[in-house]
C-alpha cells in the first residue's frame, strides 16, 4: 500500500465527499484517475521561487493550441493557477478566477493556468464543459520543472510588474482573495 501523508488522505476524502453529493458528474467520475500528487508539491523536485523573488517565464504551449508567451508578462501582473477536473477546491475556484480573467484581461492583468490532471483529456474536456476561456496548459515534467506547483491544490501565485512573486496562495481562495489580486493592477 502507497503511504500518504494526511494533507493528501484529506484531498481523497473531500474527492469522495464531492462525487457523493454530486458535486463531480458521473461523466466525470467515469474519466478520473486519483493523481499522483493531489495535494502534495511537485515530482520534479522543483521549488517554486520564494515572494520576493524574480520568477523566470519561458513560452508554455497551451491547451487550445496557442501558447502563452514569456513577453505577454511583461509589465503585467500575472496569476498563475494550477487546478484539476477532479478537484472540489477547483471547482469553486475556477468560475471565480474566470471571472478576474474576463473583467481583468484587458487592464493589465495575464493568467496562466496549469492542469495537473493525469489525462491531457480530462482537463481539456473540463474546461469546455465549464465554459473557461483563462489561458490554460496541461502540467507536463518539462512545464513541472519551469512552473513548479507549489504544495496545495488548488495553488495560486500572484507575478508582480517586475517579474517578482508578490503572493503565493496554497489551498481554496474565496470570492474576497480573489477580488483581491485585481487590485494590484
Amino acid at each position: 500500500m502507497q503511504n500518504i501523508d494526511r494533507r493528501q488522505a484529506l484531498g481523497y476524502i473531500a474527492t469522495g465527499a464531492a462525487i457523493s453529493t454530486g458535486l463531480v458528474s458521473q461523466t466525470a467520475q467515469a474519466q478520473m484517475q486519483f493523481p499522483m500528487m493531489p495535494f502534495g508539491g511537485n515530482r520534479s523536485g522543483a521549488e517554486f521561487p520564494a515572494v520576493g523573488q524574480k520568477l523566470n517565464m519561458v513560452d508554455v504551449p497551451l491547451l487550445n493550441g496557442k501558447t502563452f508567451t514569456a513577453s505577454q508578462a511583461k509589465d503585467q501582473i500575472l496569476v498563475i493557477y494550477w487546478w484539476a477536473s477532479w478537484c472540489p477546491f477547483c471547482a469553486v475556484q475556477s468560475p471565480l478566477m474566470e471571472k478576474l480573467w474576463q473583467a481583468n484581461r484587458n487592464k493589465g492583468l495575464q493568467m496562466l493556468t496549469f492542469s495537473t490532471d493525469s489525462r491531457k483529456e480530462a482537463a481539456v474536456g473540463y474546461l469546455q464543459k465549464k465554459g473557461f476561456t483563462f489561458p490554460a496548459a496541461f502540467m507536463t515534467p518539462e512545464m513541472e520543472a519551469k512552473y513548479p506547483k507549489p504544495r496545495g491544490l488548488p495553488s495560486t501565485a500572484i507575478i508582480g510588474r517586475d517579474g517578482r512573486v508578490i503572493k503565493i496562495e496554497s489551498g481554496m481562495m474565496n470570492e474576497f482573495d480573489v477580488e483581491d489580486i485585481a487590485k494590484l493592477i
